[in-house]
C-alpha cells in the first residue's frame, strides 16, 4: 500500500469518527468515498459503523463500484456509492464525497426548508444556500439522478426525507463543509426559537461574496448572488 492510499484510509476513518461522535451518523449510517487514482476509489464499507471502522475494513473499488482487492472482513461497498459516482462523473474538481444524517440539517431535509438566510458571515462565505434534491430512495439511481439540477452551482445538498451529501477536493474539505453544514442549520434553529432571526443586507452579502473571492479565495462552488434577497 502506497502512502497516499494509507493517508486516505487514516482520513476517512478520522472524519467517520468525527461524524459519529457529533450525532451526524447513527448506527451504520452514512458513508464516505475519496478517488485514490484514475478509475479507483477508497470508500466506506456497508453495515459497519463510521465511529468504528480501521483502515483495513474500507474498500478499494473500480468505477463500477466492484472491489479491485479484499479488505479485512470480506465487507462490501457502501450501497450508496452510485450517489458518489454521479457526483464525480459531474464535479472533475472534486476528489471526496461525505454522506451523513446530521440532526439538524436533517430536520430541515424531512420539513423540506432549504437553508437559505444570511445570518452570519462564515455560513454566506462557505455555502450561501444549501438547496434541496428531490426524495430519492437510497441505493436506486433516483437519489443520485435527484442530485443533478444543484451539481454544478453546491458544494453542500440536502436530500429530501434523508440528510445531506457534500463534496470537496479531498477528504477533509468535503467533512468541514459537512460540518459547517451542520452548524448553519442549527444557528438557524436556535436562533428561531429565541427570536427572529436578522439576516444580512444585501449590501452586507455582496461584500462576504467579494471577500470569499478575492481575499479567502475559497475553493469550490457556491450559489453566490443567489444568496441576495429579492
Amino acid at each position: 500500500m502506497d502512502t497516499r492510499e494509507k493517508l486516505l484510509r487514516d482520513q476517512i476513518c478520522d472524519m467517520g469518527r468525527r461524524m459519529y461522535l457529533k450525532d451526524m451518523v447513527a448506527a451504520n449510517d452514512g458513508n464516505i468515498s475519496a478517488k485514490l487514482g484514475e478509475g479507483s476509489f477508497i470508500c466506506t464499507p456497508t453495515g459497519v459503523s463510521k465511529g468504528f471502522m480501521t483502515p483495513e475494513m474500507l474498500c478499494k473499488i473500480n468505477g463500477n463500484g466492484e472491489l479491485i482487492e479484499d479488505n479485512l472482513q470480506g465487507l462490501r461497498p457502501s450501497s450508496e456509492i452510485k450517489m458518489h459516482f454521479k457526483i464525480y462523473e459531474k464535479r472533475g474538481d472534486i476528489s471526496a464525497v461525505v454522506h451523513a444524517h446530521p440532526l439538524h440539517a436533517t430536520a430541515h431535509a424531512i420539513c423540506h426548508k432549504q437553508l437559505d438566510k444570511q445570518i452570519m458571515p462564515e455560513a454566506t462565505i462557505a455555502l450561501g444556500i444549501v438547496p434541496i434534491a428531490e426524495y430519492g430512495a437510497p441505493s436506486t439511481t433516483e437519489l443520485p439522478d435527484s442530485l443533478l439540477p444543484y451539481l454544478e452551482e453546491y458544494d453542500a445538498v440536502l436530500l429530501a426525507n434523508h440528510g445531506a451529501v457534500t463534496y470537496g477536493e479531498n477528504v477533509v474539505s468535503a467533512y468541514y463543509k459537512m460540518e459547517s453544514l451542520e452548524f448553519y442549520a442549527k444557528l438557524l434553529y436556535l436562533s428561531s426559537n429565541i427570536g427572529t432571526p436578522k439576516e444580512l443586507s444585501a449590501e452586507q452579502v455582496t461584500q462576504l461574496l467579494e471577500l470569499r473571492e478575492k481575499v479567502y479565495k475559497v475553493v469550490g462552488r457556491h450559489p453566490g448572488k443567489k444568496c441576495l434577497k429579492k
